[in-house]
């Protein structure tokens, strides 16, 4: 597997595939696998009895068992796990897919460059592809753009829920079969206290990345899994054999002809023994689709099926209840193994915590790729396997959300109805988007995806009306919890669309830039400055109100753009793309930092050593098919359009007219970045890399300027670029602040109004660029939207 950029095309052997099958036990099932710890115990809380004709317990068998195979088993396994983007899954993979097949997307800076990119493959011959009437409907209503975003966030929001419920009711449940070894006095003074002990250890180890533990967590699952199999075995045959009938779905109707109102609430309690069967999908990225296959159909499926029919023979068997609550996983485990049974459950359920935890982490950072989450560092926690991250305030916060949620419900039924809410609104949108993938992406029938929508979709409806009936008991939280995450991302994202709308109308040209320096007497100071802006063609106004008030620029000025593209991840050797700003002796650049929605951002030693070698090579480039003595004219027919040249290659290369919302970059070149690059780390390893990575630069330099190909504007542009890198450089970033035109309306204010709060309490764009601060330099700069 490349840990890095994703699974290749290429069939894993059999072996591989038998490999990375044992090892997404731990990191893909861990939550679905610990689901027969509460299901039962959910679905008896209150709502239906378990009576001595054993209709109940049969139908709430019969209904887990066709639940667990028309949605983990043929929905996900059959059919989505097949709509991959580049390997990678969940809902911003299927948002990708359906952006690059259609034009609806939101984001901005987007250029025909970008599809030139590897991984910006489309199914099919876009070009012959007959436009089905769906795509040309989406394409042509903006609201239709906008109520995608909108689906694609309330799944976001509902996952992120799930990653403060899942661990709170996992963990509880694991720890609540004390209540068959203490008194009840001692048992209600137990398990919240060590529930919540067991949540902040959790939540404490993040930092330190699951890949120092990680190793111990598919042991872990695959033991569990064999001990509830074994369990369920012995049920069977001691307890009821014939238990094998209720899987008949006229056990399903007998179930809800009885209970009628009540055994269709019980099924907000039924969904959760499908729990975590959107990891298979999210989690694609880090396996494979025969792996993920395999481990479910041999081993996962298997041995979750025998674990509700080992519970369901024993409760067959037994009513003598005093109360509904015992109605769980632990009542049918023998006396003899129930201590052993309770460790494994805990060490089980914090696993399947850590996936969900992990996932929500990985969302947030996609999230920030669309521009959709206000701005929070991201700390990549090991250095060979690629997506493995940690956001400090991210985590905080869920750990106090997880232990208020476990301290405020206190018991397993409330706790499940927000939990299968979350889960079922995520399918849904999930069901959602891959109809339309089915339609744009893969090119089918229109009826093919109606089919797949109706089918899948009426089950899950089904259940969604069965958890939001359920509203004031449990399930207002995750609906609590979406409308503030969605307040927050909404306000961000349509605030955010506004200031580059704002910086595109307020661009400035190249000609007032070159002009500038006659009528202000500008200086060029020495050094490198690297000026931050989200456009990808002319000069931020930012810039120009800086030079403005102090005439004075370095003596290399690039402008650099770090933009995201829809697709997961950009290889190093295709991200940057490097172009001039103005005439040669100007020694101006533009530099485009493409980045995926799962990519992480490299740190700021690797990216100047990154930059500067792009530059370098693109002017030794520049010179191969440029004549030096091109009118100004030239120059800028030259800088209207963008060209693209191999790193290993003079004369191979492709050029573009390129657009964005008005107009885009000039010419630029694909640039491929150095393997080795220095990592940034404490004080004496910034200055050792700092002084490898100037080492490394003018060898390298040095090495194009003794090139015999090289002429005499080549090498003194290479030597003014290596003299600017050794006097240092400067990160010139825009601190905005945003405020509203008069006559606004009062949403709009409210909107301003929460942006800046929001713009003021959350890391700046320093952090996120991993920006170093003794060479940070910030322009103010005033959004009037």
């Amino acid at each position: 597997m490349d840990l890095e950029f994703g699974r290749s095309p290429q069939r894993d052997s059999w072996k591989t595939t038998m490999l990375l099958a044992y090892q997404s036990l731990g990191v893909v099932y861990g939550d679905l696998s610990i689901s027969p710890l509460y299901v039962f115990k959910s679905t008896f809380a209150e709502d239906i009895q378990h009576s001595d004709t054993n209709e109940e317990i049969f139908g709430v068998l019969s209904f887990v068992f066709w639940t667990l195979t028309l949605i983990p088993l043929i929905k996900y396994v059959s059919i989505v796990l097949r709509a991959d983007d580049n390997g990678e899954g969940g809902t911003f993979a299927l948002y990708s897919l359906i952006c690059r097949h259609a034009n609806v997307s939101l984001l901005p800076n987007r250029q025909i460059a970008d599809e030139e990119l590897s991984t910006y493959k489309l199914e099919g011959n876009p070009e012959t592809a007959d436009k089905t009437r769906v795509k040309v409907w989406l394409e042509k209503h903006k609201n239709l753009h906008t109520a995608l975003l909108v689906m694609v966030l309330i799944g976001t929001c509902m996952v992120i829920g799930d990653g403060v419920l899942t661990p709170a009711i996992s963990v509880f449940s694991a720890v609540s079969g004390l209540e068959f070894s203490l008194s009840k006095n001692h048992h209600e003074y137990a398990v919240i206290p060590i529930t919540c002990v067991i949540l902040a250890f959790l939540f404490a180890l993040q930092h330190f990345g699951t890949h120092r533990v990680g190793f111990i967590f598919a042991p872990i699952v695959l033991a569990w899994l064999l001990c509830i199999s074994a369990l369920g075995l012995y049920n069977i045959i001691y307890w009821n054999p014939h238990v094998y009938q209720a899987l008949n779905p006229y056990y399903m109707f007998k179930f809800l002809k009885k209970t009628r109102k009540y055994g269709w609430m019980s099924l907000g309690g039924i969904l959760l023994c499908m729990t975590g069967s959107e990891a298979m999908f999210a989690d694609l990225g880090h396996f494979s689709y025969s792996a993920i296959q395999l481990a479910f159909t041999a081993l996962v499926y298997p041995a979750l099926i025998l674990a509700y029919m080992g519970q369901a023979a024993y409760l067959s068997k037994h009513h003598d209840f005093y109360s509904n609550s015992q109605v769980g996983f632990y009542i049918a485990v023998p006396d003899k193994v129930r201590w052993p049974v309770l460790v494994l459950a805990i060490l089980a359920s914090v696993v399947g915590s850590q996936a969900i935890i992990s996932g929500t982490f990985s969302i947030i950072n996609q999230s920030q790729s669309l521009s959709c989450f206000p701005r929070v560092k991201v700390v990549h926690t090991s250095e060979k396997i690629h997506g493995q991250i940690y956001i400090p305030e991210i985590n905080w916060l869920l750990m106090i959300l997880c232990i208020a949620v476990t301290v405020g419900f206190r018991d397993t039924k409330h706790m499940g109805n927000a939990s299968g809410l979350a889960v079922i609104t995520v399918m849904l949108v999930t069901t959602f988007l891959t109809s339309l993938v089915i339609m744009v992406c893969w090119h089918k029938p229109p009826l093919v995806a109606l089919g797949f929508l109706l089918f899948f979709g009426s089950v899950e409806a089904l259940y969604f009306s069965a958890s939001l009936i359920k509203f004031l008991e449990g399930a207002w939280l995750p609906i609590l919890l979406a409308l503030i995450l969605m307040a927050v991302m909404l306000v961000w994202h349509f605030t955010t669309i506004k200031k580059y709308e704002f910086d595109l109308q307020n661009k400035v040209t190249l000609e007032w830039l070159l002009a500038l320096g006659d009528k202000l007497g500008m200086v060029r100071v020495p050094g490198i400055g690297l000026v931050y802006t989200d456009l990808t063609s002319g000069v931020p106004a930012n810039f120009s109100r800086f030079v403005t008030n102090l005439p004075a620029f370095h003596n290399v000025l690039v402008f650099v753009c770090v933009k995201s593209v829809p697709v997961p991840y950009v290889f190093p050797k295709e991200r940057y793309l490097v172009g001039r700003v103005g005439p040669p002796g100007h020694r101006s650049y533009r530099c485009i930092v493409r980045y995926g929605y799962r990519d992480v951002h490299q740190d700021v030693d690797s990216f100047e050593t990154e930059l500067i070698e792009s530059l370098a090579r693109f002017i030794k480039l520049d010179a191969s098919y440029r004549c030096s003595e091109a009118s100004e004219q030239q120059l800028e027919e030259w800088e209207s359009g963008l060209t693209v040249i191999g790193s290993n290659t003079l004369g191979d290369h492709a050029s573009y007219d390129l657009q964005d919302s008005v107009q885009h970059s000039a010419a630029s070149v694909e640039m491929m970045p150095p393997a080795d690059s220095s990592p940034r780390g404490g004080t004496g390893s910034e200055l050792a890399a700092h002084a490898s990575s100037a080492k490394q630069v003018r060898f390298f330099i040095d090495s194009l300027v003794a090139s015999p190909q090289a002429d005499k504007h080549v090498t003194e542009e290479l030597e003014a670029l290596s003299a600017a890198r050794e006097a240092g450089t400067a990160f010139i970033l825009g601190h905005s602040h945003v405020q509203c035109k008069p006559g606004s309306s009062v949403v709009k204010k409210l909107t301003v109004v929460g942006y800046n709060f929001l713009r003021r309490n959350c890391r700046g764009p320093d952090v996120v660029l991993r920006v170093p601060p003794a060479s940070l330099l910030e322009v103010g700069m005033v959004y009037v939207l």
